[in-house]
Parts: C-alpha cells; sequence; structure tokens
C-alpha cells in the first residue's frame, strides 16, 4: 500500500483546509517546491497535489507552484483541482504530473472521462469520489450532485478507470481517522483500486487500511497529521509497507 503525502495548494502556499472550507485555512509553508522535497527525503514513493484554487474556480490556477514541484523531486505525483478541459490535462501531464485526477467533470460529462481514457489510458487519469452522506460533492465541495457515490464509481469502473482516489469530505482535515466502513464498501462494490483520503490520522488508521490491501485499497492520502506532527512520515511509510496483517 502506497502513502501519499498531500501537498494542497492555495494561493501558491501549502495550506491545509478543514472540510473543504476555504475560510478554515492554516498555511505551513510559502514554497511547495521545499515540502515536496522533504517528503521525498524522508522517504515517500509518490505525492498527492490539489490546486484548491482551481477546484473552486474551476481552472488550473496554481501551476506555478506545481512546476516548483515537478522541479524539486524526481519521484512521481499525482495532480487534481479545476482540470476542465483536455488542454487542462495535457498541460499538467507536460509539466512532470504522473497522473491527473478527474472529479467534478467526470460527474458532470461521462463522455469527457471515457475520451480521456481512451487517449491516456487508465495509468494516468484517476477518478476523484469526493462524497458527503454518501453523495458525490463536486466544484471544490461546495455543491452536492445527485449521485450517489457507489453507483458513480460502478459506472466509471464499467467505462474503463481503473483506480479512483475515495474521499470522505465529513472527516477531511479533523484527524478522526477515516470512515473505514465507507472504504471498504466502496473498494467491495465498484471493484476500484481504492485511495483512501480523509481523517487518515494514526498509525493504527495505516494498519486498518493495509488490512483492506486484498479487497481492493491501493494508498492512504496522508495530509494535515504530517503536518502537525501528529504521525511521522517514515512511520507511516513503514506501517504500509511491513504491517503483517
Amino acid at each position: 500500500m502506497i502513502i501519499y503525502p498531500a501537498i494542497d495548494l492555495k494561493d501558491g502556499q501549502c495550506v491545509r483546509l478543514v472540510q473543504g472550507k476555504k475560510e478554515d485555512k492554516t498555511v505551513y509553508s510559502d514554497t511547495p517546491g521545499q515540502v515536496a522535497l522533504s517528503f521525498q527525503e524522508q522517504g515517500a514513493e509518490f505525492l498527492h497535489v490539489v490546486d484548491l484554487d482551481g477546484a473552486f474556480e474551476g481552472e488550473p490556477r496554481n501551476l506555478k507552484a506545481i512546476a516548483e514541484i515537478a522541479l524539486s523531486i524526481n519521484i512521481p505525483f499525482q495532480v487534481g483541482g479545476g482540470l476542465r478541459t483536455r488542454g487542462d490535462v495535457e498541460r499538467l501531464l507536460a509539466m512532470g504530473a504522473s497522473r491527473v485526477i478527474i472529479g467534478t467533470r467526470a460527474v458532470e460529462n461521462a463522455v469527457f472521462m471515457e475520451e480521456l481514457l481512451k487517449h491516456y489510458g487508465p495509468q494516468k487519469i484517476v477518478l476523484g469520489i469526493d462524497a458527503r452522506d454518501g453523495m458525490v460533492a463536486i466544484e471544490g465541495w461546495v455543491e452536492d450532485s445527485s449521485l450517489q457515490a457507489l453507483e458513480f464509481g460502478k459506472i466509471m469502473r464499467k467505462m474503463g478507470v481503473e483506480t479512483a482516489i475515495y474521499t470522505d469530505i465529513s472527516r477531511d482535515g479533523l484527524l478522526q481517522g477515516p470512515n473505514l466502513a465507507a472504504i471498504e464498501k466502496m473498494a467491495r462494490t465498484t471493484k476500484l483500486k481504492i485511495i483512501a483520503s480523509g481523517g487518515v490520522s494514526t498509525i493504527e488508521n495505516i494498519k486498518a487500511l493495509k488490512q483492506m490491501e486484498s479487497l481492493g485499497v491501493s494508498g492512504a492520502i496522508v495530509g494535515k497529521a504530517l503536518y502537525d506532527e501528529k504521525i511521522s512520515l517514515p512511520e507511516a511509510l513503514n506501517a504500509a509497507r511491513f504491517f503483517q496483517v
């Protein structure tokens, strides 16, 4: 199971929000490239980068910071937030992203997602499923759609998506632990490879997710817990790699 340290970008800074609320912001660094390099030096294999301004505004807004991250590291990273056009996807991949995350646009236009998968393949196009009370949220989590998260995951799996980042918005940034039951149900029901996001804050959380690896839980995104030093990245990596189920 892969641990993905999270770098959330707003106004070029590395920040964390609580439940995606932009008014509840903590700034951790003005140099995202240095943060990325620090994660790499601590042993990270893959980074998770989100353009929060992009998610809220519907187009990439932190390209300079993303370019800085790309130049600072030599490990892969994935990027999401405001990717609504083929040009957005092309730009991010050209900048060095290993894969991009499509959320809102996949909800609004399944044909767009299908075309991306055909052109770039499922290794480069990852689905973002952001759920609130079992329903998919869009536009930077500001709006709720009429789609059930589980049903959406099944539809996208049939279309050819292989990997999905599943975020339980109610847990995000609160350090209260992930919604393990919902994650397990998502993995079992959709047959997607699930990267769990939202609330991962202890080594025990990581061990619990590791136990679901055989069901398809392939990774966990860790953000606030690392920045607030609730857990160390080397500890998290060790638990994900070596914990015996």
